[in-house]
Order: structure tokens, then C-alpha cells, then sequence
């Protein structure tokens, strides 16, 4: 390839199939090659797409391989990496998902593909000692309810109407376990130490848990969690910060 060839014009051309190939391209004799350009371009989708299953197994096998690979492959053309840096690519797929029409028969696949997404982001973050209960041991009552709670740069969120964290866990072994939930899951993903960890939390404690990610005060976020059938802020707190979903606490 030429010096003097665009960057902007490569990625283009090697983006939309439909282009021609940018002026300045050509092979080693010096000459034009669509053909070898046409090769190359369809090397880097493929490697795109297995990228995406790798990202995604969880996703890929609720569909099968066939109907996930041309799923995968309408998502590349549409979206390329924002960076050389491949571990995050996909991190639109699960909207796409939400949005792709042969897939609709599967409202809670965008939801899995979300969760399987907040696993590679709590996997690769960094990493940080978790919130633990003696840290807000000694803090006064008044100064607690008024406090902010930092999430962990490794914990994650995925509300769902769906039973996500259940069919993900049924799908962690090579033989699909049997799905006993049916109900919506609110999944908390951790990494206190050196694993992942996925938890389903429990349903009353859903509302109160969002709150406090989304930079709600203890206070606020208890008082919107009152109508949840059995919901006990205590409990609810105590368990995930024993959970690692916490990095620090603000106190106002």
C-alpha cells in the first residue's frame, strides 16, 4: 500500500464492501488488486465476527452458530472497532441485538449479551481493594443514610425483565443445565479479588442496588426501595458490600 494513501479512505473502503478501491493501493508489482483487497477485507470481518463470539459464548449458543455468525456479521459491517485494542470491541452489540429483527423471538437475548459484556469489563478493570464493612463501621448513623457509595471499578449492574443470570449460569458447562427461574433478575458482577463473580440479587433489593450505582445517598436510595416486598435496607446493604460492588464511600 502506498504512503500516500488515507487512512479515512482505507477504513472506508475496507468498511462498505460497495467502495472501490482507494487510489493509491496496490499490490507488490506496484499495480491495483481489488481481488487481494477484497480478500483482505473479508479477513478482517472474520476475524471481527469470531472476536464477537468469543466475547459473546453465552449469546452465541442460544442462537447457534450459523444464525450468531450472520448476526455478527450485519453488526461489523454496521460498526467497526474504535480502537486497535480488541477486548472491548462489542460493546454496542447487545443494543444492536435489541434492535436486530430476526432475533426478536429472544427479548432476553440482548440482556444475556449484556451481561456477558459487564463480565469482560469487571475481568479487564482495575483492580481496587472492595469497600468492606468495617470501613463503614464507625460512621454515624446520620452521616451514613447521608453518604454515596462508590461502585467498584470491577462491579456492574444489568437490570433485566428477564431471568439473565440464570440462563447464564445454565450455560457456563458444556452440558445447558435446567432453568428453574423464570422471573426478572437484577444480576450484580464483581471481582473482589482475583475471579468474576455473577450474582443474581435478590428481586427486593433490585430498585435500592440501582440507586446506589447511579449515585443515590443510602438515604434516598432506602426510602425508594420501601415498596419492594421484603426489602430491609440493612440486609440489602451488608450484602452487597459483601459482595465487592463498592470501592469507596463519600460522605457528605
Amino acid at each position: 500500500m502506498s504512503a500516500v494513501v488515507s487512512q479515512d479512505a482505507f477504513a472506508a473502503a475496507l468498511a462498505d464492501p460497495a467502495r472501490a478501491l482507494p487510489d493509491g493501493v496496490t499490490s507488490a508489482r506496484g499495480e491495483p488488486d481489488p481481488l487481494r483487497f477484497a480478500v483482505y477485507r473479508n479477513n478482517v470481518h472474520v476475524s471481527l465476527v469470531e472476536a464477537l463470539g468469543k466475547a459473546f459464548p453465552v449469546t452465541r449458543r442460544l442462537v447457534g452458530a450459523d444464525f450468531f455468525k450472520a448476526m455478527a456479521r450485519v453488526y461489523v459491517g454496521e460498526t467497526k472497532p474504535a480502537s486497535p485494542v480488541m477486548l472491548f470491541y462489542g460493546e454496542t452489540f447487545p443494543d444492536f441485538i435489541a434492535g436486530f429483527e430476526p432475533a426478536a423471538s429472544l427479548p432476553y437475548l440482548s440482556d444475556v449479551a449484556r451481561l456477558e459484556y459487564a463480565w469482560t469489563e469487571s475481568y479487564h478493570a482495575a483492580d481496587a481493594a472492595p469497600l468492606g464493612l468495617s470501613d463503614i463501621a464507625g460512621i454515624a448513623p446520620d452521616a451514613l443514610a447521608a453518604a454515596r457509595l462508590e461502585p467498584h471499578p470491577a462491579a456492574r449492574l444489568v437490570v433485566s425483565a428477564y431471568p439473565v443470570g440464570a440462563i447464564w449460569a445454565a450455560h457456563q458447562s458444556e452440558a445447558v443445565g435446567k432453568l428453574t427461574e423464570t422471573d426478572a433478575q437484577t444480576v450484580l458482577v464483581t471481582r473482589p479479588g482475583t475471579e468474576v463473580r455473577v450474582t443474581a440479587i435478590p428481586t427486593a433489593d433490585s430498585r435500592f442496588a440501582t440507586a446506589l450505582f447511579t449515585g443515590a445517598t443510602i438515604n434516598d436510595a432506602s426510602e425508594g426501595g420501601q415498596n419492594a416486598h421484603g426489602f430491609d435496607a440493612g440486609r440489602a446493604l451488608v450484602g452487597l458490600i459483601g459482595l465487592g460492588a463498592f470501592g469507596a464511600i463519600n460522605k457528605e
